[in-house]
């Protein structure tokens, strides 16, 4: 990286970044009280509470949110007549998963081969830290250069909403000229990107039921309705032969136009098996930015362990679906259940539940902030030119932040690389690439603060 004043600083600060990103991980904060408690989400809150006031910022507050979570605001005045930037990240996290194929534990920050692993670590605990090094770089050499806002969610993970609705109803309260959401990531490692795209998502709980309780397989088998099958049969229609997503009335065959991601890159960043195939058919780019996906996250049955030769009265699972830009999420939703109702065999009872929702998003790439960007990122990544991608992961607070705010810009940066594995065991953030983003964000406010008094 070209040294210059704020990246120095930076860099003289990453071990402080290290040991307070170590004290943030600890906090076991998943918005789920049924698998932690909400103290661990409620002190994370006050940590990051605790860390915006200590830089001085004023209006610090933990918002109650309408989902039962908390968010985390803040203020801190510039120069005046400066634009207004708002800085956003989150400090829940999804669960670990598997504790026992964690190499270290989840909730200890470890350093271990130039990463440091630990969940939250990139998504997006690491986001926050990103902000953080940002601006005390900016109040080491000469000062804040613009009015910032900082939001830190509670519940984005669990994709409850609260946020939203929050904002929905204080609309004044994240205005801004620019926003930055520090939970996107590089293409690839080392890669400066902007992400220009996020699919929509909802969440969907099906329950089917067929008998009055449980019967002996010998007995009643192929006969009897066995809800489990019903189930199994209902989710198969879903995909086609090839595996692509096939809801009754929903379109799957949009086409990406701009950075491709190479099938070999895909196969080694998700870790596919070899000689197992990929699903879907079009670029790797059209299935992951320009198409829905349908993900069954998980079934309620009988395990193996313990089952018994029954047929099922009952079987449930949880579906999420993944909406593309241009299309409406309330009407992708009306599709998924007219394609449940339709497709649900033997006349079994089906019950639908609509847990969580947000729209796609695409962002204008045209407008002067992306170039106050590029300049920033091509500087803190030595002259490396910004690429601009989609993702397919969904972070629905940025719909709701265009709708009240159509005059905002809003950027796309982040820790969330391929090789961070967030969401999955063994997540991890690079250092350098927190470095450097921190570096960066830090010039891309000093490159929009110069444009708008020009």
């Amino acid at each position: 990286m070209s040294q210059n004043p704020i990246a120095e600083t930076v860099a003289s600060l990453m071990p402080r970044a290290k040991a307070e990103l170590t004290e943030l991980v600890a906090f076991q904060s998943v918005a789920d009280w049924a698998q932690f408690p909400q103290s661990e989400s409620q002190a994370a809150a006050n940590w990051v509470a605790d860390a915006l006031r200590a830089e001085g910022f004023r209006d610090v507050a933990l918002l109650d949110t309408p989902d039962g979570t908390q968010s985390v605001y803040g203020f801190l005045p510039g120069p005046e007549g400066a634009p207004t930037v708002l800085l956003y990240a989150h400090y829940d996290v999804q669960p670990p998963l598997d504790d026992a194929a964690w190499i270290s534990p989840a909730f200890e920050l470890t350093e271990r081969d130039g990463r440091w692993y630990g969940r939250g670590a990139a998504d997006c605990k690491g986001g926050f830290i990103m902000h953080l090094l940002a601006l005390r770089a900016l109040k080491a050499n000469g000062g804040v250069p613009v009015n910032v806002k900082v939001i830190v969610e509670g519940s984005e993970e669990q994709g409850t909403g609260g946020l939203q609705q929050y904002a929905e109803a204080n609309p004044e309260l994240l205005a801004a000229d620019t926003i930055v959401i520090g939970d996107a990531g590089n293409f690839r490692l080392g890669l400066p990107t902007v992400t220009a795209t996020l699919r929509g998502m909802t969440l969907i709980k099906v329950k089917i039921d067929t008998l009055g309780g449980n019967l002996h397989s010998g007995m009643f088998g192929g006969v009897a309705p066995d809800a489990l099958a019903a189930l199994i049969r209902l989710l198969d229609s879903l995909r086609s032969e090839d595996g692509s997503t096939t809801v009754d009335g929903l379109a799957s065959d949009a086409v990406w136009e701009g950075l491709q991601y190479p099938e070999a890159d895909f196969r080694a960043d998700a870790k596919v098996l070899d000689g197992v195939g990929l699903i879907g058919e079009g670029t790797i780019a059209d299935r992951l930015w320009a198409r829905p996906a349908v993900t069954v996250l998980g079934i309620d049955c009988p395990p193996v362990v313990g089952a018994t030769p029954s047929v099922h009265a009952s079987a449930g699972a949880l579906i999420s679906l993944r909406v593309p830009p241009g299309v409406d999420t309330a009407e992708a939703i009306k599709l998924l259940e007219a394609h449940l109702v339709a497709h649900t065999p033997w006349k079994a009872r089906l019950e639908l539940e609509v847990v969580g929702q947000g729209q796609p998003f695409q962002a204008d790439t045209s407008s002067p902030a992306y170039a106050s960007m590029a300049a920033a990122l091509s500087e803190a990544y030595d002259g490396q030119e910004m690429q601009i991608s989609g993702m397919g992961g969904s972070i629905p607070l940025c719909n709701t932040l265009t709708s009240l705010y159509p005059g905002a810009e809003m950027l796309l940066i982040g820790l969330s690389e391929p090789e961070a594995q967030i969401h999955a065991v063994n997540e991890s953030v690079s250092p350098e690439e927190l470095e450097r983003l921190s570096v960066a964000e830090a010039l891309f406010l000093v490159n929009y603060a110069a444009s708008k008094s020009a």
